[in-house]
């Protein structure tokens, strides 16, 4: 018995060692399972992925900013709360839609100007495929190859027309492999923009839906816009440190400074246009 229950201590112990016991040996370990042979031919065959966190950061802080600049500037000039909720709405669409067809237009040109150049290049093959080798040779030479080796890749990327435009397209013009759709970085932008720039708007719809009587009353809705709007600059803040592996709180911190003194601008132009309306 006492045999079998040695033998059993023995195997936990291994067992126990054997497991990673700090946070550095737990990363260690997930990253050798992501690096086989196996895992990273699979990865590279899938190609590089397209982020359209940028789009959607984008959207989300201008939807935020704007709304509630239009419901900060409506109270400042202590104008109906009807006003606000016609004049958000209308904000929401309209400025959204702006954003994402700019958005769309811009992404697009991106895309357009790299299969500009990659018909240039493919120009400059045909009419001087030494002096373009001669750009090859030059570039890797400068990362540190040298001799037989250089010369070797040169023949190796030259022999194949793809994978030298490419090349050339990334090492010398510096342009990405993968680019963004589109149509998906418009809709990112949208989406996020209607979805957290409706958030200021949410306490006065939630009072323009109540029926008549006294739910709702004496509860004032822009200092409930003020903390919810406070609250998702915050989280969107947090959610992009946290997605770039940056301190959650520090960004959630910047974008509600940023959010927080745009809101205070257009409250304080709102108010002194309406008591310089009222002088007059």
């Amino acid at each position: 018995m006492s045999t079998q229950s040695s033998s059993g201590d023995e195997v936990r112990r291994a067992a126990a060692s054997a497991e990673p016991e700090t946070e550095a040996e737990r990363e260690r370990a997930t990253l050798q399972v992501s690096h086989t042979a196996a895992a990273i031919r699979q990865r590279l065959a899938q190609g590089p992925r397209v982020s359209y966190l940028k789009d959607f950061v984008y959207g989300a802080i201008d939807g935020a900013v704007t709304t509630f600049a239009i419901v900060s500037g409506v109270a400042g000039a202590q104008l109906a709360s009807s006003v606000v909720i016609i004049l958000g709405i209308a904000n929401l669409l309209a400025d959204g839609f702006s954003m994402a067809v700019s958005n769309y237009l811009g992404t697009r040109s991106e895309a357009q100007q790299r299969e500009r150049a990659r018909r240039t290049e493919e120009r400059h093959i045909d009419l001087v495929p030494e002096g373009e080798r001669e750009e090859v040779r030059q570039i890797f030479a400068a990362k540190g190859l040298t001799g037989p080796v250089l010369e070797e890749v040169v023949g190796v990327i030259t022999s194949d027309r793809r994978r030298w435009v490419e090349t050339m397209l990334r090492e010398e013009l510096g342009l990405a492999e993968a680019t963004a759709h589109p149509l998906r970085a418009g809709a990112s932008t949208f989406l996020a923009f209607v979805a957290v720039g409706a958030m200021p708007l949410l306490p006065y719809l939630w009072l323009w839906l109540q029926p008549l009587g006294d739910v709702g009353q004496g509860i004032d809705p822009f200092t409930w816009s003020c903390a919810l709007t406070a609250t998702t600059f915050f989280a969107v803040g947090a959610l992009k440190g946290h997605l770039v592996e940056e301190s959650p709180v520090g960004s959630g911190l910047e974008t509600l400074t940023v959010g927080g003194g745009a809101a205070a601008l257009s409250y304080a132009v709102g108010y002194a246009l309406h008591h310089l309306g009222t002088a007059l």
